[in-house]
């Protein structure tokens, strides 16, 4: 059984640790916030020029005037603080942040990754996500493991324009949690009811599976 993108947040939450500077991808990765432990203490940055970001606000407790750079209404936690983008920018680039989230549509074995563009589509622009990956020290991928037809998104290389190369850490699908190691993707974890022939079947890329797969621990 596949989990869905609110437990693929989960997971991902537990990678954050106290006193991390973390951003947030769009997609998948802004679910994280939501379900960062409350016993640590951890600041979320938005590359639109927000340090402090919390949980998603509750219906009719919106503010439209404080979003993500996704477009999408947050909330602040006190001391929060807002900026222009040329400041939010030097932040990324001089390696402020411990830990970036982004989604993706492809990565390969290798680290590389593939986020911003399918060609022939319309696209919005890269976003802030090229000088996350060329700056990040620790990236982790929120994906689904197959796309609409049921073909692997983990791949061999990649075949969409890529974003950046050999920088992803990690991948946490609905299938399972793999480490990015020099000979391919190491399975970690898999998730609640699915197998580790699953995942073979799910994966182009190389998988490396030694011993007995745990299964994730998501609660």
């Amino acid at each position: 059984m596949a989990i869905g993108k609110e437990q693929i947040a989960k997971r991902i939450a537990k990678e954050v640790k106290d006193g991390y500077y973390v951003n947030l991808g769009i997609g998948i990765p802004t679910l994280v916030a939501n379900y960062v432990r409350d016993d640590i203490s951890v600041e979320f940055q938005s590359e639109n020029g927000v340090l402090g970001m919390g949980p998603f606000p509750f219906e009719g407790e919106e503010d439209a005037d404080i979003i993500n750079a996704g477009k999408q209404t947050i909330t602040t936690l006190p001391g929060a603080s807002f900026f222009d983008s040329a400041l939010s920018f030097g932040m990324i680039r001089a390696q402020k942040v411990d830990l970036t989230i982004l989604g993706a549509m492809e990565v390969a074995e290798n680290g590389d990754i593939a986020n911003w563009k399918i060609p022939g589509k319309m696209v919005k622009g890269m976003g802030g996500a090229m000088d996350l990956v060329a700056s990040a020290e620790n990236i982790i991928v929120a994906m689904m493991h197959v796309n609409k037809a049921g073909e692997s998104k983990l791949l061999k290389r990649c075949t969409l324009p890529l974003t950046g190369v050999g920088c992803v850490k990690k991948v946490v699908t609905e299938l399972a949690v793999l480490e990015i190691v020099p000979e391919g993707f190491k399975l970690l974890e898999r998730a609640p009811g699915v197998t580790v022939e699953d995942i073979k079947k799910a994966t182009e890329g190389n998988l490396i599976i030694e011993g007995d797969i745990p299964e994730m621990v998501i609660d």
